[in-house]
């Protein structure tokens, strides 16, 4: 058993990431490795979303010919009161208005218990597996920017379910306008969707793009890249600051980049570091990790959260 499938030993269990584009469903085995996975479109809206959470679990259950009677853990993006396992505000799924509730919704629908948490909660779940501590941050760099917060243990969710928001901490007065209604937040600076809006291309995944330009050398990407893994790094320093944790995890799309991304974060925090001897002594670019390239991580928290 290698040290990942270790580290998420237990008992079977399955997890569901669902996302605004697609749905990803994972079976984890006893001894932590993935048994079978199943990615699905996702079709939005309170039907669509239950629909295709459905279509992923029959699938799971035919490629593993198991029951998996067990009970499903569903991450999702939005606000999550997990308790009575209600939605609001999941833009990406067409989910506004009226709390959905989803839980109930899935539990009829798939036939078993259900559990729903934040996406970025629930892959905070994993990444504390990954690294072996009980204070970890995940940071999420994917279409937006969010962090999961797990603190001695636990989830750290807030009384409005809106702790780790932090792509919505304005840094700019006159930067663009976010999402959220706001202007200059990091969110526009250091998230899949600025970096698109920055260096578009049609040749292949924005990211993989702007750092195969950097690394020959180009001005224009480098300045981009380098812009960009401000964004993060100026982020892990906002939560080194807040909550400074053990051990901060990256992960999300844009991190698929792998170790090129790691490696320039960490420069960006030697920049951040130049002339304040207090914050290099934070030693932030030492806790640093990056989920394995093609992990699953949003889907396999979510497993662990159904256990």
């Amino acid at each position: 058993m290698d040290a990942v499938s270790a580290a998420l030993a237990g008992t079977r269990a399955v997890g569901l990431d669902i996302g605004g584009t697609k749905t990803h469903g994972v079976v984890l085995e006893s001894d932590g490795t993935i048994l079978a996975e199943v990615r699905e479109s996702t079709v939005p809206g309170a039907e669509g979303v239950t629909a295709t959470a459905a279509r992923v679990f029959e699938a799971l259950r035919s490629a593993t010919r198991l029951p998996l009677d067990c009970r499903v853990g569903v991450g999702v993006p939005g606000l999550v009161d997990g308790e009575r396992g209600i939605l609001r505000h999941a833009v990406n799924l067409d989910v506004n208005g009226d709390d959905l509730p989803l839980r109930d919704l899935l539990t009829d629908r798939l036939g078993v218990p259900v559990v729903i948490e934040n996406d970025v909660n629930a892959a905070a779940l994993a990444a504390r597996a990954l690294a072996g501590a009980d204070d970890v941050v995940y940071l999420s760099v994917g279409t937006g920017l969010a962090a999961g917060l797990v603190m001695r243990g636990t989830l750290r969710r807030g009384e409005h379910s809106a702790a780790g928001e932090i792509g919505h901490i304005p840094v700019d007065p006159e930067g663009a306008r976010c999402g959220c209604g706001q202007r200059g937040c990091l969110e526009t600076i250091a998230s899949g969707a600025a970096l698109s809006q920055a260096w578009p291309t049609t040749e292949q995944w924005p990211a993989a793009a702007l750092f195969a330009a950097a690394e020959t050398g180009d001005p224009a990407a480098l300045a981009v890249r380098d812009r960009f893994c401000w964004g993060v790094a100026s982020a892990i320093r906002m939560l080194g600051l807040t909550i400074d944790p053990e051990r901060i995890v990256l992960g999300g799309g844009v991190t698929e980049v792998g170790e090129p991304l790691r490696l320039a974060v960490v420069e960006q925090l030697k920049v951040l570091g130049e002339g304040s001897p207090f914050l290099a002594s934070l030693g932030l670019a030492d806790r640093l990790s990056i989920v394995p390239s093609g992990f699953p991580v949003a889907a396999v928290g979510a497993a662990i959260l159904g256990r």
